[in-house]
């Protein structure tokens, strides 16, 4: 573990249009919840995202990542969905917010 993942906190992105239509279209109590969270990750160093068990950062074996992306992650973004992302340097780059819990992991 670098000195970094120790110190350096977390900085989000969320410009992607996947994640922003999901998070925007969520009723008003999930959507705060959501928020909330996001509020927690930019507080946070990443190996406390590593360690927290609410988040429950998870690597996602069933889903290819697409080219130059070593790999995409879920984590528990409200009580009932998770949403998927990926690390890029001190980045959490934001992708999606899953409608429930198997379609995060490419299932049926």
């Amino acid at each position: 573990m670098t000195q970094s993942e120790e110190t350096v906190l977390v900085r989000l992105d969320l410009n992607n249009p996947v994640f922003q239509a999901n998070l925007l279209v969520l009723q008003k109590p999930e959507r705060h919840a959501a928020l909330d969270t996001l509020n927690k990750l930019r507080q946070m160093t990443w190996s406390q995202v590593y360690r927290d068990s609410g988040l429950k950062w998870e690597k996602i074996g069933s889903v290819k990542p697409p080219p130059g992306i070593d790999a995409i992650y879920s984590l528990r973004i409200t009580q009932a969905r998770r949403a998927t992302a990926y690390r890029d340097g001190a980045f959490i780059r934001l992708l999606t917010v899953a409608p429930d819990h198997d379609s995060t992991y490419g299932k049926k």
